[in-house]
């Protein structure tokens, strides 16, 4: 499906080298980020007091953050669960301050708004329990990338696999940084959209290789910038359909969808953007830089060999 058809090659491959440079910047202030801030790790990852309440009407969320706020706690989160009359509350550890003493100054200002406020439950998560959360996502990140460098090295050729998996990671970090530079919490929800990512980006550079395949079947004289740039060029009414339908619903949960969902919808949105940049400026010069060939997507054809005489 396609809303309109480009006649002419764009030079994408002309100006790589200075994409390049732009995505080196990018990852090393990234990097640089996450080495001197690091990121600011919510109550899934550092341990805290989760809180569920009840309400006999839906919930003021403000008025809740207001009620929470008077005890100076900082990195409170405040967000609606299963209904609008229930509140999941994260508090962050307190030295000093048990998990039973921090609910109980919670249910103490809440109830000083609304008297009929109820405790659900009240669970405590250990930094320990922290720690293996965080271990295990950067495993399943791990695994990710192992799979789509397989993947694709059965699938085309290992110069596609690791141009790729270069492009993934700069994806990453590129979200990682941001998180780290303006200290946007990173919790669970978050660590499952990088992983979403990675699977989105690396569904983009398929869809490129794919026509890159094709074009070298096809464009049996042109140059490997030329086979890169008309298979970049093809394929961009199907990237905007595809990746403006997908920011559409993620603009969605981003505005409508809460607190619950921003920091979620906000590391999706930076992972999209920079997935089409990174499938165009990282990955596809990557593989040209790489040296690949026509020959290496397809064996050339063995001449029958003449039978001998006897």
């Amino acid at each position: 499906m396609e809303f309109f058809r480009i006649k002419r090659d764009i030079p994408f491959m002309r100006h790589a080298l200075v994409f390049n440079v732009v995505s080196v910047v990018f990852f090393l202030a990234a990097v640089t980020s996450l080495a001197v801030k690091g990121l600011n790790f919510g109550v899934d990852f550092t341990g805290g007091t989760v809180m569920e309440v009840a309400y006999e009407q839906p919930a003021d969320l403000s008025k809740v953050r207001e009620a929470v706020a008077r005890l100076e706690l900082p990195d409170v989160a405040v967000q609606n669960f299963g209904s609008s009359r229930d509140v999941l509350i994260r508090l962050p550890l307190k030295e000093g301050v048990s998990s039973a003493g921090q609910s109980d100054r919670v249910m103490e200002e809440l109830r000083r708004d609304d008297s009929k406020v109820e405790l659900q439950r009240v669970e405590f998560v250990g930094p320990q329990v922290g720690r293996e959360l965080f271990e295990n996502g950067a495993l399943a990140l791990l695994f990710v990338c192992l799979g789509i460098v397989l993947y694709l090295w059965m699938r085309f050729e290992w110069k596609f696999g690791l141009s790729a998996i270069i492009a993934n990671l700069h994806d990453v970090v590129i979200i990682l940084g941001f998180f780290a530079f303006f200290q946007w919490e990173f919790s669970l929800p978050v660590l499952a959209a990088v992983l979403a990512v990675l699977g989105y980006s690396v569904n983009e550079s398929v869809v490129v290789f794919d026509r890159i395949r094709e074009n070298f079947r096809k464009m049996r004289r042109a140059s490997v910038p030329e086979v890169i740039d008309s298979a970049i060029t093809r394929t961009m009414s199907r990237t905007i359909i595809t990746h403006g339908s997908t920011q559409m619903m993620v603009t969605a949960m981003l505005f409508f969808g809460g607190e619950a969902l921003f920091y979620f919808a906000l590391a999706l949105t930076i992972g999209i953007w920079f997935g089409i940049y990174s499938s165009i400026f990282v990955a596809s010069p990557l593989i040209m830089w790489f040296g690949i060939r026509r020959e290496d997507l397809i064996p050339p054809e063995k001449k029958p060999q003449p039978e001998a005489v006897v």
